[in-house]
């Protein structure tokens, strides 16, 4: 319990000094960035002391620690240079003069839903069930195939950015051909291994679904998909629309038919 409570403490902590960095630094991007670095961590410290099986707790120690360092370190880059996030440039617009403070509080619920994923670690590492099982390697095959695909997803985002199409365009190349939103698919794809390694019969073990259902919600339904999607159709239109009715926007799926931005059937 007092591990909880310490990790809790830290995930608060690091986001009161995200809502610092933005505040004297007017870039968002920052947010994502200490929280990448920040749920890393916490999950990190739980795999080091969580009293489970010792082989099973450096497996998770360096599959949490490489998804940290990799998103952390990806969202940073992107942040030094395209600068601010459209999706909280938004929200701080919307706020108006409240922002500071509305923004404080909404860092802070973002260290709540950060404990719920790092809990999910916390439950693999104090499973004590002899390491690897079958299961355990399944969660392994998942968790590397998400990290790998995530990176790719952003690798190739990254590419297009850079070309003069980006400007006006949308991206279709690679995985963005399957799925409008391949990189929180492959995002929400990780979460889901920390219940292989949790699986047991102990109510921990099953407190590790929570976080593959909160970051689906969260993608889906609140602050990953809605707010991005929004922006893409203020700035591209009837291109991004044209988008939607041909791709996925989250499981990577077959094409529908290809579709104009004016609306006629390629």
């Amino acid at each position: 319990m007092l591990l909880l409570i310490v990790i809790a403490f830290w995930l608060s902590l690091a986001m009161a000094g995200a809502w610092a960095v933005q505040r004297t630094t007017g870039l968002s991007g920052w947010i994502d960035t200490i929280w990448s670095f920040a749920v890393g961590v916490g999950g990190s410290i739980a795999a080091v002391f969580a009293h489970g099986d010792p082989d099973r707790r450096i497996a998770v120690l360096m599959i949490v620690a490489a998804w940290g360092l990799r998103l952390g370190g990806h969202i940073g880059s992107r942040t030094r240079a395209s600068g601010e996030d459209p999706r909280y440039a938004k929200f701080i617009e919307e706020w108006g003069d409240g922002a500071s403070w509305r923004l404080f509080v909404f860092l802070q619920i973002q260290a709540i839903a950060a404990f719920i994923l790092v809990l999910a670690v916390y439950s693999a590492a104090t499973n004590e069930a002899s390491f690897p099982r079958v299961i355990d390697v399944l969660a392994i095959i998942i968790a590397v195939l998400a990290l790998t695909g995530e990176a790719i997803s952003d690798l190739q985002l990254r590419h297009f950015r850079k070309t003069p199409q980006a400007k006006t365009e949308v991206c279709e190349t690679g995985f963005w051909r399957y799925s409008r939103h391949p990189n929180y698919f492959f995002e929400w794809m990780f979460w889901c291994c920390w219940v292989l390694f949790a699986a047991s019969a102990s109510i921990v073990g099953w407190l590790s679904l929570l976080a593959p259902l909160l970051m689906y919600w969260l993608l889906v339904h609140v602050s990953g998909i809605p707010p991005l999607e929004e922006h893409m159709l203020r700035s591209r239109g009837k291109k991004f629309h044209a988008l939607q009715q041909r791709v996925n926007a989250f499981f990577p799926g077959p094409r529908k038919q290809d579709i104009h931005p004016e609306g006629e059937l390629k």
